[in-house]
Formats: C-alpha cells, sequence, structure tokens
C-alpha cells in the first residue's frame, strides 16, 4: 500500500523539486500538485490523502492556517525557508518540518518519519508493512516481514533479509525507529532481531536460519522474559 500525498506549494522551482523526489520514493503515489491552499482543499475533500508536503507561505491561505482549518487533516511534512515557523509547525504535530533548500538525504529522513507513523497507526497486513531503505544509491522496499536482523557497523547499519542484505547509511536507533517495536527487539549492542524470524536459541546465541546473533549481557534477561511462554 503506497501513501497517497499532495504538493501544496506556490513556487515552481520548489515543486518541481518536490516532484522529482517523490517519484524516487517507492513508498509514494503522488496525487495532485497544488499552488494553493484553496485548490487542495478541494483534493482533500475529493480524495483520499495520507501526507501533504505544505509550504507554509503563500497567498490567500497561509499552510499553517489551511492545515488549522482541516477537520481530520492527514500527516503533514512543512516546507519553508523560514525557520521561525518550525516551533508553531511542530506544535500542529507536524511528522517533520524541511528548511529550503532541502537535499533528497533530508526529504528521504522526513518521509521515513510518516512511514513509521502511517505504519504504527494504521491496521497492516503483511503486504503493507515495509520500510523503505537507502543504499549505493538506490532505494530498496522491504517488507517488515522480509527482515531476519540488524547489524550495526559505525556510522552503517547492515540489514539482513531472506534473500539479501543491505548496508544503510544511518544510526542503529535510526532503523530501529522505523521497525514495529513488539517484533524487533535489541539483543546486544550491536544487533537486533525479527522475533518472528527466531528458529532457536543455543546458550548466548540466536539461531536464525544459518545465522547466529549474539546475545549481550545487558539485554538478555529482557529478551529471555519477553520470548518466554
Amino acid at each position: 500500500m503506497k501513501i497517497n500525498c499532495i504538493i501544496v506549494e506556490d513556487e515552481p522551482a520548489s515543486r518541481d523539486l518536490l516532484e522529482k523526489y517523490i517519484a524516487d520514493c517507492p513508498s509514494l503515489n503522488l496525487v495532485a500538485t497544488c499552488k494553493h491552499a484553496l485548490e487542495a482543499m478541494e483534493v482533500i475533500h475529493e480524495q483520499s490523502i495520507h501526507l501533504i508536503f505544505l509550504d507554509i507561505n503563500m497567498p490567500k491561505l497561509s499552510g499553517l492556517s489551511f492545515y488549522k482549518s482541516l477537520s481530520n487533516p492527514p500527516y503533514v511534512i512543512f516546507t519553508t525557508a523560514y525557520p521561525q515557523y518550525a516551533i508553531e509547525g511542530f506544535e500542529l504535530d507536524a511528522v517533520d518540518y524541511l528548511l529550503k533548500p532541502f537535499p533528497f538525504e533530508r526529504f528521504l529522513k522526513a518521509v521515513q518519519k510518516a512511514i513509521h507513523k502511517f505504519n504504527a497507526e494504521k491496521p497492516l497486513s503483511q503486504e503493507s508493512a515495509y520500510i523503505i531503505l537507502k543504499s549505493d544509491k538506490k532505494l530498496f522496499r522491504v517488507g517488515m516481514d522480509e527482515i531476519y536482523y540488524l547489524e550495526a557497523l559505525g556510522d552503517y547499519v547492515k540489514v539482513f533479509t531472506v534473500d539479501k542484505s543491505i548496508i544503510v547509511h544511518d544510526t542503529f536507533h535510526g532503523i530501529l525507529q522505523q521497525l514495529p517495536p513488539s517484533e524487533f527487539i535489541r539483543v546486544h549492542k550491536s544487533f537486533a532481531v525479527a522475533l518472528h524470524k527466531l528458529d532457536h536459541i543455543e546458550g548466548n546465541m540466536i539461531h536464525i536460519k544459518e545465522n547466529t546473533v549474539p546475545i549481550g549481557q545487558t539485554y538478555k534477561a529482557e529478551f529471555l522474559n519477553l520470548i518466554k511462554p
């Protein structure tokens, strides 16, 4: 299931950039690009929209005023060139706040936050629960049920899946935040495992298919308490 999104932006260059970024994200489905808030209001009333990329400074009606006017608003990622609006944006429970000009990496981080919120708050099937991972200039759509375990490697994280391993330039904590805490648990300072993929435990080692993952003493008691019948 893709996240339906719209762009609400009065600057042509900013609209073009957002359209390009969204096209590079397989998790997003761009439903409409709007030049002002009133145009966006019609789209939201007529279609199912999950996420808005919303410029704050616009003619006729500001992005903040527009968002406050919505009775059941979608998630929002505010975009603006003026940092003084950040506090008010977050008070509206915004997913994120992008300060122009922003690179694709910063945009992707905001999208990951939206995906995490969407997955956490919506009833998910195995098919719709997924994470987007960026590695070697490519974006991978990985189902939650495909992940075996994670390994921290300094400034990188190695994600082991059913058929491959993906090395991501991100923090261990950052990747874990995007995964359901009820399904993925940290068992070592450098490892986290998918509980539904465990084969068996022997001593201080977890066996997952042909792989083994160590259990750290700091995490052992909590882990064993979690999996005991």
